[in-house]
């Protein structure tokens, strides 16, 4: 797919966003309040942290079935380590290398396993949530020092802490992406992985390196959710790893890897979150919603799969 073209998609990602937006504000007045706007980007903030992880993953054409099990382990060992130690920056540690310990563990059952992404993920999904639920003995831990429940109190400018380090997420792995070798490599990989290795690129490594950041994602939106709900659930997380895959194909990433970027996939977020919003203060049934989220990715890998067939039809 030609950059043109990625160009393209993402602005009618953001069009679609505007739109959207504009729609909800006519149907109800409640929608652009500043206080309703600022509660659309914190619920974006949770799912569109695991999604940045999720991107780099789909570019290299894989997938991580397992993000949402790892959130509910990530948080686990947090406040597991928390409440023996009371320190809130061993528990963030403790809690980020888990994440990304797990992580580095799909991608090495990808790389060096050769196992499927799909089969070796699903693994780690069950298996994660299985340590989860064995580790708080099936229980919640709730009970938080205000250190860490800051993450999703405190505000600078008037901004939720939570929508800060989203944007500072994505910002970074933006750079990443555009401005540096590894990212270069990440779309060649996505783009024909023999070709890549043809060309001396070492796809194992760096498999293994998106499938941690993956991890290292999970972890951040547990520590997320453990501040804003004060508490650590073996059950929380559950269908994330969906709604993570659904707001990076929202956005434009190909799932056949290779096309994509994070920006798309933070307007994927957005969406998803104001789609859901709006609906519920036009009280519309969560049933709908979950229709209509359906709805949304559908038509978004059709148009991703148009576009793909007319780029390769101009190349012919």
């Amino acid at each position: 797919m030609s950059r043109r073209l990625l160009h393209r998609r993402d602005l009618g990602t953001l069009a679609g966003l505007v739109l959207l937006s504009l729609a909800l504000w006519a149907a109800t007045p409640h929608f652009a309040t500043v206080d309703n706007l600022l509660n659309v980007a914190e619920q974006s903030a949770v799912v569109g942290v695991l999604a940045v992880g999720m991107t780099f993953v789909i570019l290299t054409g894989g997938i991580d079935l397992s993000v949402g099990s790892l959130v509910a382990l990530c948080g686990i060992v947090a406040a597991l380590v928390l409440r023996s130690s009371a320190s809130v920056s061993l528990a963030v540690l403790c809690g980020v290398g888990t994440g990304v310990m797990a992580g580095a563990l799909n991608g090495v059952l990808v790389t060096a396993g050769r196992l499927p992404p799909f089969i070796a993920t699903l693994g780690m999904m069950s298996a994660a949530r299985g340590v989860a639920l064995m580790l708080a003995d099936g229980r919640p831990i709730s009970g938080f020092p205000d250190a860490l429940r800051a993450l999703a109190s405190a505000r600078w400018v008037g901004v939720p802490l939570p929508i800060i380090v989203l944007l500072a997420l994505y910002g970074i792995a933006h750079l990443v992406l555009t401005r540096t070798v590894f990212g270069r490599h990440v779309y060649a990989i996505g783009g024909n992985e023999e070709a890549a290795t043809l060309a001396g690129i070492s796809v194992g490594r760096h498999k293994v390196v998106v499938y941690a950041m993956a991890g290292a994602s999970a972890a951040t939106c547990a520590l997320l959710l453990m501040a804003r709900l004060n508490s650590a659930q073996p059950i929380a997380g559950i269908g994330y790893e969906l709604d993570a895959i659904a707001a990076v194909v929202i956005g434009g990433t190909s799932l056949l890897g290779g096309a994509g970027s994070v920006g798309g996939t933070l307007a994927g977020a957005l969406i998803m979150s104001v789609l859901r919003n709006g609906l519920t203060l036009l009280g519309v049934s969560s049933y709908v919603q979950q229709v209509a989220i359906g709805v949304v990715i559908v038509a978004a890998v059709l148009v991703d799969m148009t576009l793909r067939r007319r780029a390769e039809r101009r190349t012919a």
